[in-house]
């Protein structure tokens, strides 16, 4: 157990050294206000306050952690072993920038929050972050400075021990469209022929009539080509279905088509699947829409719905996980960026969400990614191999700190048919990594 000596214990405090701590280190901590106490005691302690005492483990704590309102915080650059912080602490302190508010800093995202220029879709800019700025966002930071400070604490306190970190391996697949041609419904199968045909695109024309013929299979129907490459590792996979009404961006096969039922029930059977709430939650009257779309999946695939991941990545804050919460969801995967891979929040551990906006810490868990198939092709044009390697140095800092590597995939990605030809081994090659590290950790 270690010691925590502050002025005040308020909720900033108490959420971040615990989510170091126990969530990261996987060690417990105790608070106090009594500095008579603190400076008695013989447990391994910190000293987050603004007075030293002795030699003890110091952090000057930077104003971010005292605050009790969202307020714009200062924030300075500090150079540390050749390498650009931020929350500058004091030169007496242990370390010259304070990582408990840096970490909370953005792990709870508070530059998004108060940031108004957003994209085209109304998300918050990559280019905009504290960790995009700083050439931070391709390491789990938070995950390192929780490593630095266990560090740290072991120079002044040799017999303490930290227990390693195992790493973990979660591949998840969006269900955006679930099938290219069938099970779309008289009226937008006439209408999509009708525009190939219109335009000339006979070759579509052909796939199209094979596919209807049942010489061919759907594009995107890949589901048994999923279950060979997850096959003994059901356990380590996600699913998650949209069911949102048509709309200009959410065009899957409606919720009650047979077929899409089946497939569903099917998958549901097999692995942990989890909500895909429309674009349209994002929009007015999105918190009815978001309890709808989760009442559907929970009739279709007969259990309860917990996990939940946002279409197009749509996630404001606080906005979006206020509804998320009162709808019942407990975990969210949709912390990452579509325009750039890498750590959005700085951290690579699964952790609870904390609402700036009421100060308080809630039972949300948040399970950030670090790589989605469209970046990659789309974003960064990489060509297959360019992609894997991509994969693989995010996913060795990952393993470095025991941490949870996330990807985001969809089924018609891995179909290796036109410009994703060639990703379906980038995707055989990742899972085949993934889940022999974990499996070994």
């Amino acid at each position: 157990m270690i010691l925590i000596y502050a002025e005040e214990i308020t909720p900033r405090i108490e959420y971040i050294f615990k989510l170091v701590f126990n969530q990261i280190l996987s060690f417990d901590v105790v608070f106090t206000t009594n500095s008579s106490k603190f400076q008695k005691s013989e447990l391994p302690k910190i000293n987050y306050s603004v007075e030293k005492f002795g030699d003890e483990f110091y952090i000057k704590p930077h104003r971010i952690t005292q605050c009790k309102a969202l307020l714009t915080p200062s924030i300075n650059s500090v150079w540390y072993e050749g390498k650009k912080y931020f929350c500058e602490s004091s030169e007496d302190s242990t370390l010259p920038f304070d990582p408990f508010a840096a970490s909370f800093y953005v792990v709870t995202r508070h530059e998004e929050y108060t940031e108004e220029n957003l994209d085209k879709l109304d998300r918050y800019p990559v280019q905009k972050s504290i960790l995009s700025k700083y050439n931070l966002l391709h390491k789990p930071i938070v995950n390192i400075w929780a490593n630095l400070v266990a560090d740290k604490l072991k120079e002044i306190y040799p017999d303490l021990k930290f227990r390693s970190q195992k790493f973990e391996f979660i591949s998840t697949i969006d269900v955006d469209n679930a099938y290219a041609y069938q099970n779309k419904g008289f009226w937008r199968t006439s209408a999509a022929w009708a525009r190939a045909l219109l335009k000339g695109e006979m070759e579509e024309h052909k796939k199209r009539k094979r596919v209807f013929s049942g010489k061919e299979r759907d594009p995107y129907d890949t589901y048994d080509y999923l279950d060979t490459v997850f096959q003994g590792n059901e356990d380590k996979v996600k699913f998650f279905f949209l069911m949102g009404n048509y709309g200009q961006k959410d065009k899957n096969v409606s919720h009650t088509n047979e077929a899409y039922q089946k497939l569903i029930k099917r998958t549901a059977n097999k692995y942990d699947v989890g909500l895909h709430p429309s674009f349209a939650t994002s929009q007015k009257g999105g918190k009815k829409k978001v309890r709808i779309e989760k009442k559907r999946l929970e009739e279709i695939a007969g259990k309860e719905i917990t996990k939940s991941r946002q279409h197009y990545l749509m996630l404001r804050f606080p906005r979006t996980y206020t509804r998320l919460i009162k709808a019942g969801i407990q975990e969210d995967y949709t912390l990452g960026y579509s325009p750039k891979t890498g750590f959005r929040g700085g951290i690579c551990t699964p952790y609870y969400y904390y609402d700036l906006k009421h100060e308080t810490t809630t039972n949300l868990l948040i399970v950030p990614f670090q790589v989605m198939d469209g970046t990659l092709l789309h974003y960064m044009q990489l060509n297959p191999d360019q992609a894997f390697e991509e994969i693989k140095t995010l996913m060795q800092e990952v393993k470095n700190v025991g941490g949870t590597f996330v990807s985001v995939w969809h089924n018609e990605t891995v179909n290796n048919i036109g410009q994703w030809e060639g990703y379906r081994e980038v995707f055989e090659k990742m899972n085949k990594l993934g889940f022999e590290w974990a499996n070994k950790a």
